[in-house]
């Protein structure tokens, strides 16, 4: 991984009040002192929408650090990252959105964190808004794509899905759990770097990651702009991966609100089949007390799993 900086644009003391928190100023006796904003877009062959999207981020945030992550790009993402000062962080090959994430997180110095694709379908003058929201005091903002947004119906119906499951496993209402434009405290999101996995689906695993911490979590909603170029996602092996982080992480967020229905389910079943085996042989069978015999063994492993979970949280905390 290769890191190259380009020149960026002087903090002036009159662009402070573009921030809706508030900036380190400017001294000459601290001439390095890191930007308070960090802009961060991975981007994979997204050389004709950065042309666009970079200038615009510019003109709006003329005091943010920009962090371009080119993940083995094969166009000149890189040349037109740096033609327009941003800072660039070069994998030399493929390693997955997630993983230009956490090098953008790693490398970036401020204090709040923005997260954005470089394909132009997120607008620099919704970030705004999204800012604003998080200055309200909260620690995560994510940009909640409308209807119009969703690129088809079976995305649409998909993202729908795994936001209701999440929602349900969490008991928080989240809004859009697979969003990619989303602003956060730097020092909250680097505490969970080792949970996010390399591929798509990082926004599920720190969003779940957050309320599983109390830590706030708000949404703004947002039309986002059709993608330029073609999408790097696949709608049914992504959608596969997205559903397994989802049980995943709420097995990590809340072991039990996973085992616990499953364990009714089999007893459900076990008395069901009990019943019917009584009535129309008079006697327990085998498979009724192997169903019942499972039901009790699966809400154990539930009990177990919330224990260590909540062991590892606290020690995460400490």
């Amino acid at each position: 991984m290769a890191i190259s900086g380009g020149q960026q644009p002087a903090i002036k003391g009159g662009d402070f009040k573009q921030y809706p928190f508030p900036l380190a100023p400017s001294s000459a006796a601290q001439p390095d002192l890191p930007p308070a904003l960090s802009i961060v877009i991975p981007a994979k062959n997204e050389e004709a929408s950065l042309d666009t999207l970079l200038p615009s981020i510019t003109v709006a945030f003329p005091g943010a650090e920009i962090i371009i992550v080119d993940d083995g790009s094969t166009d000149g993402t890189l040349a037109t990252c740096e033609g327009w000062g941003a800072r660039a962080i070069t994998h030399p090959y493929n390693m997955g959105n997630g993983a230009a994430v956490k090098s953008g997180a790693r490398a970036a110095k401020g204090e709040v964190l923005v997260f954005m694709d470089g394909d132009g379908q997120h607008r620099p003058e919704d970030l705004r808004k999204l800012l604003s929201k998080l200055a309200d005091g909260y620690d995560m903002v994510v940009g909640a794509r409308d209807t119009a947004s969703q690129a088809g119906k079976r995305r649409m119906l998909g993202n729908y899905l795994y936001s209701r499951l999440a929602s349900i496993i969490t008991g928080h209402k989240i809004q859009d759990l697979t969003s990619g434009f989303r602003v956060v405290k730097a020092n909250k999101f680097n505490e969970f770097l080792y949970l996010l996995p390399n591929g798509f689906s990082y926004p599920t695993t720190i969003t779940m990651a957050f309320l599983r911490n109390g830590y706030s979590v708000g949404y703004v909603p947002i039309n986002a702009s059709k993608r330029h170029g073609v999408s790097h996602i696949k709608l049914y092996r992504d959608g596969i991966r997205f559903l397994l982080i989802i049980f995943k992480i709420g097995a990590l967020y809340s072991p039990l609100k996973i085992f616990a229905p499953t364990s009714a389910f089999f007893f459900t079943v076990g008395l069901g089949y009990y019943l019917y085996s009584f009535i129309t042989m008079g006697r327990f069978t085998n498979m009724g007390a192997l169903l019942f015999l499972t039901s009790v063994l699966v809400f154990l492993i539930g009990l177990i799993s919330e224990q260590i979970t909540t062991l590892m949280y606290a020690r995460h905390h400490r």
